[in-house]
Order: C-alpha cells, then structure tokens, then sequence
C-alpha cells in the first residue's frame, strides 16, 4: 500500500487506435495503477464499439474492483481537454471498497429497496446518465433525495453513438455510477458562467414552454427591452448568446437553471423557452460569454479552495458542458488550464456532458467539479 494522502493514479492519451491510447494512458499513471477498488474511465464516443473490449484489457491487465464512468465527445484531464479526438482519460482510487457500491439500470428506483453503502444510506454519488431516458429529471431527483447529504454531482453522456455508461460494464440507459459513504471526504461546486442582464421577472400567462406576460406586460416587450429589438428579431445571433435563467425555489445558494430562447412569436408578442414553466414563477436574462464564463469559474475555484482548505486533493473529476470547453474559453484546453492554475496540479479526469448533475438537478452550460479530499 502506498502512502494514503497520496495523489491517485491518473493517465490519459489520445490517438486513433484505443489499444495505443490505453497503453500510453496507462503507461502515465504508472505502477500505481496496477491495482485499487475504484477506477473512474471516461472514453471518446470515437471508441464507443470497441468500449467492451478496452474494458475487458483493463481488467486483464489491471487488478482493479470496479469502474465507474461513461462516453463522450471531449474527455478532460488536468490541464488537458480533447475535444472531438479519439482519447480517454482513467483514475485508480483505493477508497476503501466497503466505503462504496457501484449501481446501474433503472432497478434502484422502481424497487422500494433502499440504496445502501456498508450499512447505512449513502452519503453521496457520482452519476452517469443517458440523456435518451425518459424522466430522467426525476430519477435525478430521486437518487439525490436516497442519499444523507441530498446531494449528487455527474453527467450525462454525450455520444453520436448509443452513450454508453460503465458500472463494472458496458451498460444502457437510465442512471449508473458509484454511491459513497460519508467516510468518503468530498468538496464539490458550480460554474454556471452566465451573467443576469435584468432583474428578476415574474412570469404571468403560460402555457408549457410558452410565456405570454412577465410582470403583467406582454413577455416580448419585456425581452426586447433588456436585449434590444435587433438582437430579440435577430434570434439565430441570440442563440448561443441570451439565455433564460430560471431559479431554484427554495435554494439558498442562489441556484438557478439556464435555458435556452428558443423562438418569438412577434404578433402576440409570446417567447419560447427550453422548459416547462407555470404562473407565479421567477425568470431573468442572462447572457453567456467567454468573460462571464471565466469569472464564474473563478468564482467556483475561489469557494473550493476555501472549502478544501490545508486538505490534500487526492483526485478530482470535471463534467463540463460540450457548449463550454473551447468554444466559451478559449483554445489549448484554456478551461481545464484555469482549474490547474488555481487549484494547483493534481490528477482530474471527466468528459464534456450533454447535461451536468449536481446537488438534484440536471443543468446545462455548467462546469462540476468535485474533489476527493485527503487529511
């Protein structure tokens, strides 16, 4: 056994063949990585047929317990973002195995049985997640409601493929991933990268994704009013740019869920939104940009570090959003280089998610990360 406040085995490679890039990956993370009980592996949706195969190499060549992860289109690693490339990105953990369970499938929410880590509910859970599964929202919800703190924190897969998740296979579907004890010492935040153009509007008529008044005028007049007419006509330009924000009842934190616009109605003055909405609820504008997005992820490092404070980082795992990487932050993984440069460097795996988790909440064009702490 190696000493326990060490970093994680970690490595990560790319190229068009999985067999040379899990070679070189495992190369990097070394004789560390020969064994452990929990390793997180997160593979290009490019190696998405041969996942079984790779999957069935690691555990002929590694003395591993269980995997946990999924597919995507970019994978991260410290410092390092591929995006579009053939690559993956693996971390070998020795958390101890009765302080762990790995799930998969549906079966945990339909059955009454309660999800259980060494006895005692779990604490909380990293989740994989197919964006093609019905109520998915809810499982989410579900899930973080089964465990003590509330709280989960993940992704779902992105893929021009099938999306597949791995819970000590290749698995389909629903939620999979791995549930914690409160042995395990985790720090986890948000980077939402968006900031409000107006103030807080309450919405009057609607009608499921349709909003025909904010603040008893008709919804448009409003919209116009903050974003300009030219930009409100012009929604194309809009897109990628204006977004709705929607905050979270209840929340403290200030939480919210950003939105996409997605079309107006000029005559009766309507706008359509990216979520179902109801009278009587909160909505402002925001608007999404490279300097917003950089402050907010800032932000986020800032409220870790304080959190983490004279711990050691073991590992940690990043799910961003495919909207964020290199088209907000800039080029030469400039996102993933931001969290090495304030948090210092230390072993970080994940994949750029169609939809990131946390606390109990699927969000998009957000950064999670989630950290494993040690004394």
């Amino acid at each position: 056994m190696h000493h326990p406040e060490s970093f994680f085995a970690y490595g990560h490679a790319s190229d068009p063949d999985w067999r040379v890039a899990l070679a070189a990956a495992l190369d990097m993370a070394g004789r560390e990585a020969q064994s452990g009980t929990l390793g997180f592996l997160y593979v290009s949706d490019l190696f998405e047929a041969e996942l079984p195969e790779l999957l069935a190499q690691l555990n002929q060549q590694l003395d591993v317990k269980h995997w946990t992860g999924c597919v995507g289109i970019g994978i991260c690693a410290t410092g390092q973002e591929y995006l579009d490339k053939p690559a993956l990105a693996l971390m070998v953990t020795d958390i101890p195995e009765s302080e762990l369970s790995i799930f998969s499938g549906m079966s945990p929410y339909l059955s009454d049985q309660p999800l259980q880590v060494s006895g005692a509910a779990p604490y909380f859970a990293v989740v994989h997640g197919d964006t093609a599964t019905p109520d998915l929202p809810d499982l989410v919800r579900d899930l973080a409601g089964k465990t003590q703190s509330g709280f989960i924190t993940g992704g779902l897969s992105s893929t021009r493929d099938k999306g597949g998740q791995i819970a000590d296979k290749v698995v389909h579907g629903g939620l999979s991933g791995v549930l914690f004890s409160e042995k395990v010492a985790i720090a986890t935040r948000l980077s939402q990268g968006c900031s409000p153009i107006g103030p807080l509007h309450e919405i009057g008529e609607a009608k499921s994704n349709i909003v025909g008044t904010l603040d008893k005028r008709p919804a448009l007049d409003v919209l116009y009013e903050e974003i300009g007419e030219i930009l409100a006509r012009d929604l194309q330009k809009a897109a990628g740019f204006i977004f709705v924000v929607l905050p979270v009842a209840n929340d403290d934190r200030g939480d919210y869920t950003v939105r996409n616009l997605i079309g107006v109605d000029t005559d009766r003055k309507l706008m359509a939104i990216g979520e179902y909405v109801e009278s009587g609820q909160s909505l402002m504008f925001c608007k999404r940009d490279g300097t917003t997005a950089r402050e907010d992820l800032l932000r986020m490092l800032t409220d870790l570090k304080k959190l983490v404070a004279g711990r050691s980082i073991r590992g940690g795992l990043y799910f961003s959003c495919l909207g964020r990487g290199e088209g907000l932050f800039g080029p030469d993984s400039a996102e993933l280089r931001l969290i090495e440069e304030h948090l210092g460097h230390f072993p970080l795996v994940g994949f750029f998610a169609n939809g990131e988790i946390s606390h109990d909440k699927i969000y998009g064009y957000t950064g999670v990360l989630t950290l494993f702490l040690g004394g």
